[in-house]
């Protein structure tokens, strides 16, 4: 959608803008990558073999996340991504039929990809659904934690340095 009127467009071209979105993106993989490590930090500090239970800083315990939240957050790291809609407006006007509407056209164009993109998805929802049980175990949701943390922290840490440089 931000592709179709402009605002990919305009952060491909205006630096502080692309500059101020990088950061942000940085600064939200530090984030998550931070509070991936704290819920293992408090995982290993919680008694009993099994998942953590302790309740996190808003007072929940360590359940699925609502639909809602979810959503939020997902929008948030799409939001926060802006190579999406700089490759969507690096590769999308190769394929802009000539006298159509350009902004009917990049919308139907980005509908397709949103429909490959859930159907992938999809497809990865269910296969870790199918994995979950192993994917629970303590040592295993520990590990994954502690890397994904890392990584996380890492990518942003990686790309606010480079944004710096620039």
């Amino acid at each position: 959608m931000a592709a179709a009127v402009g605002p990919a467009a305009a952060l491909q071209r205006w630096d502080a803008a692309f500059t101020v979105v990088r950061l942000a993106g940085a600064a939200y993989l530090v984030v998550l990558g931070a509070q991936a490590l704290w819920t293992h930090r408090r995982a290993a500090a919680a008694p009993g073999p099994d998942l953590p239970a302790a309740p996190e800083s808003d007072g929940r315990t360590d359940a699925p996340l609502a639909p809602v939240r979810a959503f939020r957050q997902g929008l948030l790291s799409c939001l926060l991504n802006p190579k999406v809609g700089i490759f969507f407006v690096a590769v999308v006007p190769q394929f802009l039929p000539e006298g159509h509407s350009v902004l009917g056209v990049t919308l139907l164009l980005g509908a397709v990809d949103a429909v490959i993109a859930a159907g992938w998805l999809l497809l990865v929802v269910a296969c870790a659904g199918r994995l979950l049980r192993r994917l629970r175990r303590p040592r295993v949701h520990r590990n994954l934690e502690r890397a994904t943390g890392g990584v996380l922290i890492a990518l942003g840490m990686g790309t606010a340095a480079e944004t710096v440089t620039r």
